[in-house]
């Protein structure tokens, strides 16, 4: 198994996107890329910790290649808003990829430059080296496929 970290906006939808392809064998949300170490759901909120919230994607690479949940990650948001998704605005909010190890970030790179011609305006999204993941509250796990109707 090998881990993957995407920031595309709220991280409930996006979490919900990635549990549903053929391959993923977990996600867990969370906090990266912040200065605070245990960050709660209301730090983070405040925009002053740095944290993004995150899709944290545990995959089997014989199943669902890194490509192809890099390609699943353009899909799921707007890559050219800077700090913001829809409703949703702050620093918490940005596209971010959060590369594990060196091909992971060379993979990114190719793809956010495969991508510069595909949208209309200049792609926000960061490419940053992940640092320590910090999970999310309970009840944000999930939270899409808790609240879904029967």
């Amino acid at each position: 198994m090998q881990k993957a970290t995407f920031g595309a906006g709220c991280f409930w939808g996006v979490e919900e996107t990635f549990r549903k392809i053929h391959g993923v064998h977990s996600t867990s949300v969370g906090y990266l890329g912040g200065d605070l170490d245990n960050p709660t759901y209301e730090d983070v909120c405040t925009g002053q910790t740095g944290h993004a919230e995150v899709v944290e994607v545990t995959y089997d690479p014989d199943a669902v290649s890194y490509s192809d949940l890099l390609e699943t990650f353009w899909d799921c948001h707007n890559p050219m808003t800077l700090n913001r998704q829809g409703p949703d605005v702050g620093t918490q909010y940005r596209s971010a990829i959060f590369f594990h190890d060196h091909e992971q970030k060379t993979s990114a790179e190719a793809s956010l430059e495969s991508k510069r011609s595909f949208f209309p305006d200049p792609i926000a999204t960061e490419i940053t080296a992940t640092s320590t993941f910090y999970r999310a509250e309970e009840y944000h796990q999930q939270y899409i496929l808790k609240r879904a109707r029967p």
